[in-house]
């Protein structure tokens, strides 16, 4: 099998949770075991640090990982869904896994996991762990697939645990209280292993305060001494910021729910300076400064054109639309355009409500299996007091929302990571 076929070969004949849901969600850890058995235990081979969260960890695991190499690590990042290739779930140094490394895995090793009958995630997660410790990285940014203490990167003995925040998605995985969600993210804290929170609120709070003192953890609430004492957004796009041990930098991740992110980071990178792990603290600056440079970041606050300004982002569930609504509305424009979509585990009707009653909408739907039909979105849409016209495809919607545009007004595209990945497809292939 060539690339592409072998990449075929891994979505259809593994459940793949983007495409189909609940039906891939494996609980428990037997098959990550066998096949980590199987390839000699490679995540034991190089240190770690393993992000969970609702919303965020993306963002900060591919902004550690900048960091990390900025500091001169060799630096292995493991991340999902990927949003045009495969290969961007597992990276080095910012450069994907080679084809042929992917080809060749699945030759090679198709006999011992077909019996198995691993979900994707399983088997690309051990395919992850095989190719760092094969590369003899110094260390890799793990971030959990989905929720954490069953998660199949829990494997793995950090340096150090991250828990951006908790919020209500996958619910029917993860328990539909956030004391429940909360208690399956902290199953990644480990015994003698320190852990920041990024944002808690008393319930979620006193849920990690029990299992940090159960397994006698440092842990760190990064709201309760924040690092980062002012963010503020850059004309030129991205933050400003100024903190409180890292001096004054530019990051290059222009959202406003950035801030809440980077107090995160620095509560982290605060950690590993005191672990000299980060050896020199201007490393932090720099990381912050080319993160999308450093590891492919994409899908963050990304424009994508200029006149027209259009935007994407892979916000995708009520806790990211909070701050993506609000950075929408104060958009300075004569218009507003917004191209959008969801899939069908996520809250439509309160990220409906969310949305500005001021714009001109194009209704659609991502290439998905999961994705909602865009009837449904904009019978949603319309029972919400929002105007809009339906588009079968996201760059059909794109298309037109560029072609009605005054060179002032304001398209935003998002919704889901896969409104955002049919773009980014998209416009590549131009």
């Amino acid at each position: 099998m060539n690339y592409k076929e072998t990449v075929e070969y891994l979505f259809n004949s593994t459940p793949v949770f983007e495409h189909t849901g609940a039906s891939a969600y494996k609980e428990g850890l037997s098959n990550t075991i066998a096949l980590d058995n199987h390839f000699g235990h490679p995540h034991t081979h190089f240190l770690s640090i393993h992000i969970a969260g609702t919303n965020g960890k993306g963002s900060c695991a591919h902004t550690i990982a900048s960091i990390l190499q900025a500091d001169g690590y060799k630096v292995g990042l493991y991340t999902s869904p990927h949003l045009v290739d495969f290969r961007e779930r597992i990276r080095i140094n910012g450069q994907c896994i080679p084809e042929q490394y992917v080809v060749d895995f699945v030759k090679n090793e198709k006999d011992f996991f077909e019996p198995l009958h691993p979900s994707f995630f399983e088997l690309t997660t051990a395919m992850a762990f095989k190719y760092f410790a094969d590369e003899h990285v110094d260390i890799a940014v793990v971030e959990v697939g989905l929720g954490g203490r069953l998660d199949c990167t829990n494997i793995i003995t950090p340096v150090l645990s991250v828990i951006t925040n908790i919020s209500f998605d996958h619910t029917q995985f993860l328990g539909n209280t956030l004391a429940k969600i909360a208690g399956e993210k902290a199953g990644i804290i480990k015994e003698g292993v320190p852990v920041v929170i990024g944002e808690a609120v008393p319930e979620t709070r006193v849920v990690f305060e029990s299992k940090a003192q159960k397994m006698d953890s440092l842990i760190v609430f990064a709201e309760d001494n924040p690092l980062l004492t002012e963010g503020q957004h850059c004309p030129t796009g991205g933050r400003d910021y100024k903190t409180r041990y890292f001096g004054k930098f530019h990051g290059e991740l222009g959202g406003d729910y950035q801030d809440k992110n980077t107090n995160t980071i620095l509560t982290a990178c605060n950690l590993l300076y005191q672990k000299n792990i980060i050896r020199n603290a201007a490393s932090v600056a720099k990381g912050f400064g080319s993160v999308c440079e450093s590891t492919g970041l994409e899908g963050r606050w990304q424009k994508i054109n200029d006149a027209p300004l259009a935007i994407c982002d892979t916000g995708h569930n009520l806790g990211g639309w909070q701050y993506l609504s609000e950075q929408i509305k104060a958009q300075q424009c004569t218009l507003r355009r917004i191209v959008f979509g969801m899939v069908d585990d996520k809250d439509l009707a309160h990220v409906m409500a969310l949305l500005p009653k001021d714009a001109v909408y194009y209704w659609t739907q991502p290439s998905s299996k999961r994705a909602f039909p865009v009837e449904k979105v904009a019978a949603t849409g319309e029972q919400n007091g929002l105007r809009g016209h339906s588009f079968t495809s996201v760059a059909g919607a794109y298309k037109q929302a560029l072609a009605n545009a005054a060179p002032t007004d304001f398209i935003f595209v998002g919704g889901s990571s896969y409104v955002v990945a049919d773009l980014l497809t998209y416009l590549k292939a131009k």
